[in-house]
């Protein structure tokens, strides 16, 4: 059932889960973080700071670091940027992009038509769903150097198995931000869509992108800067989970990826 997300205001209502998030009155955190650790099952052995009461207010916990070691980043050349579930990954047939059972949606659509778009068009895809017990921080899955950044405005439906296999061109309709690099396999692109509740993304070396929402797309060239990245770096975060969704360009490497698979940030990809 979806129907319900098409009436509800989705960008007041993330508005006020920002706010939410970032209330420093202790006893509300706390009583909130511990009831979000134990409905969710979150591990919090693997988090640098372990006590719910060492975190600032639920949205410090939530974009929780990880110990040093806790994921080892594979030697391959491509590894998984996120702690998740894979949603879908595959070819990129005819532009198109395989969503949920019977709904599709094109590169171009989810770039907002982008003049770099058809470099996609038979290139590769993987989308992996962060739920909200993973860790919600995202790495370089191979090294890059940062070409642009664009903000794409647009709804804040849920990322969920059910709302994708229920809203058509889901990640091409939701905002979201996408980053093209320059790497050794051509140019990539790597999106973070937003969600109702993960109206609020950052990067590293932008920080905090929204809010406020824009109400046109945004465009920052970074050719003239020289910011590089290399693999398993922090590339940014959602405050509050959701989505992310890589494209290559067509090469010899096939991602190792399968619709349901549960993954780990720093996992070889290739």
């Amino acid at each position: 059932m979806t129907w319900w997300q098409y009436i509800i205001p989705q960008h007041a209502l993330s508005k006020l889960m920002f706010r939410f998030a970032r209330l420093e009155n202790v006893w509300l955190k706390n009583k909130f973080t511990h009831w979000f650790v134990k409905s969710y099952g979150v591990n919090l052995s693997e988090a640098m700071r372990e006590n719910v009461e060492d975190y600032q207010h639920f949205n410090d916990f939530f974009t929780r670091a990880l110990k040093p070691g806790v994921r080892e980043i594979g030697a391959s050349n491509i590894i998984c940027p996120v702690d998740g579930v894979v949603s879908q990954a595959g070819k990129i047939s005819h532009a198109t992009i395989f969503q949920a059972k019977n709904h599709y949606y094109t590169v171009s659509a989810l770039l907002a038509g982008d003049y770099r778009a058809d470099q996609f068009d038979s290139g590769y895809f993987a989308t992996i769903y962060l739920s909200p017990k993973d860790y919600h921080r995202i790495h370089m899955p191979y090294d890059g150097k940062l070409v642009s950044m664009d903000y794409i405005l647009g709804d804040l439906f849920s990322v969920n198995k059910t709302t994708a296999e229920g809203v058509d061109d889901l990640f091409a309709r939701n905002e979201r931000v996408v980053c093209y690099f320059q790497t050794e396999f051509g140019l990539c692109a790597f999106v973070l869509v937003g969600a109702i509740f993960v109206g609020s993304m950052q990067t590293v070396w932008a920080g905090q992108i929204n809010p406020p929402y824009k109400k046109k797309i945004q465009h920052f060239d970074y050719t003239d800067q020289n910011i590089e990245l290399k693999k398993g770096e922090e590339l940014g975060r959602f405050n509050m989970g959701s989505t992310i969704v890589m494209l290559m360009p067509d090469q010899k490497y096939c991602l190792k990826l399968n619709a349901g698979q549960t993954v780990r940030m720093g996992e070889a990809l290739i």
